[in-house]
């Protein structure tokens, strides 16, 4: 463990690293006085989880001009939610989404739970989101790991070691976090992280839970996302699937684990988005 003066000198790395090159072009990170800003903060999350930076800033913009508030998209059809996604890949956190705005809006009066253990008990939030969303939306310090942190830490305190946990972590990130401005701490991490990947390279596969992501080309998730596609346009049957994605030996199994995950069913002889 190091010493404070050294937690000192990292906090102002990070911060000075911060104050000059802020990511500014980030929406879910303005209007934080605005009574809608825990559920940018909660999309953003959702999109974030495995999907790059870039690519979600113009998709996070026109999702909150299709669903302004928690209230519209609880109100929603998911096919409607599944268009608004396409494009973001892992079309299952479109629906934990709109799973999630139902319950907010059901059984928390529409308000983002500031407790981490009530959002863990969504659809698809984990601790480290559950944590991340609480951080940024009300500003309280809480604990989470995720690959910008990992970066960071491990850039500056596990220089030489390999497989490197996160318990082994925590410890660092409690010493050195500000807790009076929790929030901005969080994101003067995260930009510095994306700094470091950009500059030193992939830090966190020292890692010992860095998992490399396989290719998309030819993938099964290119297939779910082919077919729920299609389904968006209109109902189809198995054959004209089939037909569609070239007798894909892979058709039954990922039909079936959509219909189990019911984004999509199977009405007579067609298949359909699930409602």
């Amino acid at each position: 463990m190091p010493e404070i003066l050294a937690i000192n000198q990292f906090q102002e790395i990070v911060w000075d690293y911060y104050r000059a090159h802020k990511r500014n072009n980030l929406p879910w990170r303005h209007d934080i006085d605005d009574e809608n800003f825990a559920y940018y903060v909660l999309v953003s999350e959702i999109m974030l989880q495995q999907t790059q930076v870039n690519r979600v800033i113009y998709k996070f913009n026109q999702w909150i001009e299709l669903f302004p508030t928690i209230a519209t998209l609880a109100a929603a059809d998911l096919d409607v939610v599944l268009h608004a996604w396409s494009g973001l890949g892992y079309n299952r956190r479109a629906k934990y989404l709109l799973e999630s705005a139902k319950v907010i809006v059901s059984e928390h009066e529409g308000r983002i739970p500031s407790e981490p253990g009530l959002l863990e008990a969504l659809p698809g939030i984990g601790k480290a989101t559950a944590a991340a969303v609480v951080v940024y939306a009300y500003n309280l310090p809480k604990l989470f790991v995720e690959t910008n942190i990992r970066t960071v830490f491990i850039h500056h305190f596990f220089p030489f070691a390999e497989h490197v946990a996160d318990k082994e972590l925590l410890p660092l990130i409690e010493s050195s976090l500000d807790k009076e401005n929790p929030r901005e701490w969080y994101w003067a991490l995260m930009d510095y992280g994306s700094f470091l990947k950009q500059s030193v390279g992939n830090i966190s596969q020292k890692s010992k839970h860095y998992k490399k992501q396989s290719t998309f080309e030819g993938s099964s998730r290119q297939l779910r996302g082919a077919i729920l596609k299609l389904l968006l346009v209109k109902k189809r049957t198995y054959d004209e699937l089939s037909a569609i994605n070239l007798f894909d030996e892979r058709l039954d199994e990922v039909l079936a684990a959509l219909e189990s995950e019911k984004l999509i069913k199977k009405t007579g002889v067609s298949y359909t988005i699930y409602q």
